[in-house]
C-alpha cells in the first residue's frame, strides 16, 4: 500500500512538473554521418545555402526561461542523422503556458 501511495505521488509530480519532449521523423533518404551536436545551428529562417531535409523536428513543454536547454536537446537530437542545422518554423505558447516548436532539420549539400 505504501508503494503504491509513492507511486501516485510520483506520477502526480511528473504530470504538474511536466517533462519537456522532442521528436524527430527522419524524412530523406539514405544515411549521414553524424555530426558534432556542438557544431549544429539553430536557425529560425532557412538559410540561402542549397541543402536537404532529413527529418522534422517538433518540441513542447518547455518552460519558457529554457530556451538554450531546449536549443541544445535539438542539436544533439539531429546530430545523429547528419544535421547541420534545425530550422525552426513555428513556435508558441501552449495553454499550459509552456513553450513548443517545430522545424526541420537539414543537411547542407556541398
Amino acid at each position: 500500500m505504501k508503494k503504491i501511495f509513492m507511486l501516485m505521488i510520483v506520477m502526480s509530480l511528473l504530470v504538474v512538473m511536466g517533462c519537456a519532449k522532442i521528436t524527430i521523423t527522419k524524412t530523406a533518404k539514405g544515411v549521414y554521418s553524424p555530426t558534432n551536436p556542438d557544431n549544429v545551428q539553430v536557425l529560425v529562417l532557412a538559410p540561402k545555402a542549397d541543402f536537404i531535409e532529413l527529418a522534422t523536428v517538433t518540441t513542447w513543454r518547455w518552460d519558457t526561461c529554457q530556451t538554450a536547454k531546449m536549443h541544445n536537446s535539438l542539436r544533439a537530437k539531429s546530430a545523429p542523422l547528419g544535421a547541420d542545422a534545425v530550422v525552426l518554423g513555428d513556435s508558441g505558447i501552449d495553454m499550459d503556458g509552456y513553450f513548443w516548436s517545430s522545424g526541420v532539420a537539414i543537411k547542407y549539400k556541398k
